[in-house]
């Protein structure tokens, strides 16, 4: 599918809300999911996730995200989506483990909302294109992911934080 470059907004007051299963098929989606998206909720329930995944979107940021999800920790993120026209919108995502009455993880949460534009652009979307740039600097998919997970983890060590901090914290002036 082809990036159509158009940028996509919602209101600050809402909430996207999807569900997934262990593999990270959709089990449920709001309507603001689906609007965004470009499907209907049904049409998105059974689709993995990553249909929306944007191009631009660093894949160190999804092993990140999945290490921690499989841990059974909350874990927060800046991600860029696109719909199925090829528009994109971010959003900062809040994914949790969704368990059963014994505790076991039985499937994942997200909540979305509109991302501080200022963070995103002064933060995110220049370390989101080092990542990338690390990830395209090798004739290998899973060196260049190796790679800028490294990266990623050595601005997470520098800053002297864990992750979820680190990433909440992101528009401090010393991050």
């Amino acid at each position: 599918m082809a990036l159509s470059g158009k940028e996509l907004f919602f209101d600050s007051d809402v909430v996207i809300v999807s569900k997934t299963d262990l593999k990270g098929r959709i089990t449920y989606a709001n309507k603001t999911f689906a609007d965004l998206a470009g499907v209907s909720p049904k049409e998105a329930v059974g689709q993995p996730h990553n249909f929306v995944r944007h191009p631009d979107m660093p894949r160190c940021i999804f092993k990140l995200l999945w290490e921690g999800l499989s841990s059974g920790a909350e874990v927060f993120a800046y991600v860029v989506n696109r719909s199925v026209k090829g528009d994109h919108y971010w959003v900062f995502a809040h994914v949790t483990p969704s368990k059963d009455k014994e505790g076991k993880i039985v499937g994942y949460h997200s909540n979305r909302r509109v991302p501080d534009r200022n963070i995103l652009e002064k933060k995110i979307i220049p370390l989101y294109k080092k990542l990338l740039d690390v990830e395209n600097s090798t004739s290998s998919k899973k060196d260049g992911l190796e790679a800028s997970f490294a990266k990623l983890y050595g601005a997470i060590e520098a800053s002297g934080k864990e992750y979820n901090h680190f990433i909440t914290s992101i528009g401090e002036a010393n991050v």
